[in-house]
């Protein structure tokens, strides 16, 4: 008799602990979304993400887990676009900064000095980091410009692809019969592979 009326107590706490276990897992392991903290210059762009116009609360976006794309646009300026990775939880921290590309944009730019000074530092930022990252993967950049007997190495944006601004096409100009062979011979004295560049070849008569 005791057992029997212990019976439901016993099978309210199974189920109550199933319930607890259940809440328990959705709130760990539930998603929960990751925050964009933007700066954008100009500071009145209109920001997207995936197409979907957002509010800039206290400078961050809310955003779920997953990849997305943040968009910036404003008139006068040149828009601009990057795609992020967000886990749950995290924070992630996104510049967006445009360029002006019309008397718009630059005059925007003379009544925002502070601002536009920014936007020259970034741009600063920008190309030592990828003049960088092209001396990493390009050392022959670092003895360019080149005059030899009968020919000059140089280089200049990439011709098989231009679309990437970090590959470039090595130039090499000759006006010997020789010059050609030379020139290979010197990118090889570093111990790169001609055969890994991508070279444009002009003679000067």
């Amino acid at each position: 008799m005791d057992y029997e009326n212990r019976r439901p107590l016993v099978l309210g706490a199974v189920v109550l602990g199933v319930v607890i276990v259940l809440v328990g897992t959705f709130l760990l392991f539930r998603d929960k979304g990751a925050t964009l903290i933007v700066t954008p210059i100009p500071n009145d762009q209109t920001l997207t993400v995936d197409g979907q116009p957002v509010v800039v609360a206290n400078g961050e976006i809310k955003v779920k887990s997953g990849t997305h794309t943040l968009t910036g646009e404003r008139r006068g300026f040149q828009s601009y676009s990057t795609t992020f990775q967000a886990g749950s939880g995290d924070e992630l921290k996104v510049k967006m900064y445009l360029y002006a590309n019309s008397s718009e944009g630059r005059d925007w730019a003379r009544n925002n000095p502070e601002q536009e000074r920014e936007l020259e530092a970034e741009a600063g930022r920008q190309y030592d980091q990828t003049q960088a990252r092209l001396m990493q993967k390009y050392p022959i950049l670092g003895r360019l410009p080149y005059i030899g007997a009968g020919y000059e190495v140089n280089y200049t944006s990439s011709k098989s692809d231009p679309r990437n601004p970090e590959a470039i096409s090595v130039t090499i100009e000759t006006w010997t019969a020789d010059g050609k062979t030379k020139a290979l011979q010197w990118i090889q004295e570093d111990g790169t592979d001609p055969a890994t560049l991508d070279i444009i070849y002009t003679t000067t008569k």
